[in-house]
């Protein structure tokens, strides 16, 4: 195959890893930002984004040579945006060049014709394809000092990050050693972003075999969850449910064993307050600082780097990991004292689960009184309820394709956990109990292990 020589200024699809192609277009880096070592790549800023990074030669393709291939394989609102801004972009190039060519010197000779130039990332054209309200920002800005500060009445103070995905290339990793516990469905996206933006990560898995793919892309391994916590400054768990969570920190060679004065310990599952509030209480009594950060996303967002982070506990421990949740989500917010992500995302991830089970009896519904569920799809989907969380687990359900992407059990588990903070709180969750009678049926049918959208199977059985 010949080879493709590739310059400043061509329009290219850049594949970053699991990734789909992108279209996007080979631009100078930022003059602090090194180019990788031993590697031939090129620079990208991604159309329809504000994301830029480093692409292997080999992941490179000429964007007009491969355009029908890409849109065929590739769908989506978001794909089909950027497609969109490069089509634009080669519009308002064209009509520049057309109208340079028709202005003659003053004796009526055209100006001789130049060879189209893609323009750089900082000249008009393209930044014509950004919001104009936006204002631009340093592409290696700390994501500390890019923070919008919201006061809210309670009192309460939340902080949103600037948006963020894992393809982002403005990301500055930090010089503290990461480490990371817990390599399932959500786990495991989040750590190839923690590579994928230069971290120095150390991987544990209570399945040693989940770690072989992380240590074939630069992870180191930990033998134990003490030893990662005694090596990193900065130690991540992102485990099922509260037992495994207390299990980490407590058991035989727990995090605990590990702890030292300093040592941060961020717990991203999804667990109960008062599972929070117990780790951080051990946390702290050794010395260590302590943050929770659970996450609102599926697996599929976890790999895209586009989960959002609710974080609470220790302000400083949130400011520490910025660039890990630059790497891992597009959104992080500081919710104040530790277990008010825990009541937050409870309280999520209820809201979703019935949500989900609404759905799911709604398409039954249309079956059992003879209307089409593609037909109901179709209408929801052009309505005020219509998302690509609707589209896509109703398109599964109709293929009948419950691969997991969020674990049944788990937002099972959520659900019963929301109900149960209802009950402290003697404020009544009607609508979730119901839904976990649902989930709980599915659960019975061996569903456990797929998708949350398998409790449409509920309703069928």
């Amino acid at each position: 195959m010949a080879t493709v020589h590739l310059r400043i200024g061509d329009l290219v699809w850049g594949k970053l890893g699991r990734y789909p192609p992108w279209p996007g277009k080979i631009v100078s880096p930022p003059k602090d930002l090194k180019k990788p070592r031993g590697k031939k790549c090129h620079f990208v800023k991604f159309f329809g984004t504000e994301d830029h990074a480093w692409i292997k030669v080999e992941q490179l393709k000429p964007y007009h040579a491969h355009k029908e291939e890409m849109i065929k394989i590739n769908k989506g609102k978001r794909f089909q945006q950027a497609v969109d801004a490069v089509e634009d972009f080669l519009k308002k190039l064209k009509g520049k060049e057309q109208n340079s060519e028709g202005k003659g010197d003053s004796k009526g000779k055209k100006t001789p014709k130049k060879p189209l130039k893609i323009l750089d990332e900082d000249d008009e054209d393209l930044s014509a394809l950004r919001d104009p309200s936006e204002k631009p920002a340093s592409s290696m800005e700390p994501i500390s000092k890019r923070l919008k500060i919201i006061e809210e009445d309670t009192a309460s103070t939340s902080i949103q990050a600037a948006d963020s995905t894992a393809i982002n290339g403005s990301v500055t990793p930090t010089d503290k050693r990461i480490g990371f516990l817990g390599l399932g469905l959500m786990g495991s996206g989040i750590v190839s972003n923690l590579l994928k933006m230069g971290h120095v990560v150390t991987v544990w898995n209570r399945t040693a075999e989940k770690c072989d793919l992380f240590i074939q892309e630069g992870a180191r391994l930990g033998r134990t969850p003490a030893e990662v916590a005694s090596m990193c400054d900065i130690t991540f768990s992102c485990v099922s449910d509260p037992k495994a969570a207390r299990d980490l920190v407590l058991g035989p060679s727990g995090v605990l064993q590990g702890i030292r004065p300093g040592k941060c310990y961020v717990e991203m599952s999804t667990v109960d307050p008062e599972t929070i509030t117990e780790l951080s209480q051990v946390i702290t009594s050794r010395g260590g600082r302590f943050l929770e950060a659970p996450v609102a996303g599926s697996q599929q967002l976890s790999n895209d780097g586009m989960l959002v982070i609710l974080a609470a506990g220790d302000r400083t421990v949130y400011e520490d990991c910025s660039s890990c949740f630059q790497a891992m989500g597009k959104t992080s917010f500081f919710l104040g004292e530790a277990g008010n992500a825990a009541r937050m995302m409870l309280i999520l991830n209820m809201v979703q689960g019935s949500f989900m089970a609404t759905i799911a009896e709604g398409l039954t519904l249309a079956q059992a009184t003879g209307q089409s569920q593609q037909t109901f799809l179709d209408i929801l989907c052009q309505g005020q309820m219509a998302s690509t969380f609707v589209d896509q687990k109703c398109q599964n359900i109709l293929q009948g394709n419950f691969k997991p992407d969020y674990y049944l059990k788990h937002i099972q588990k959520d659900l019963r956990l929301a109900i149960s903070m209802g009950d402290m709180a003697n404020h009544p969750t009607p609508m979730a109990a119901a839904a976990n009678e649902v989930y709980k049926r599915a659960k019975a049918l061996d569903q456990s292990d797929n998708d949350i959208s398998a409790v449409y199977r509920a309703y069928i059985h």
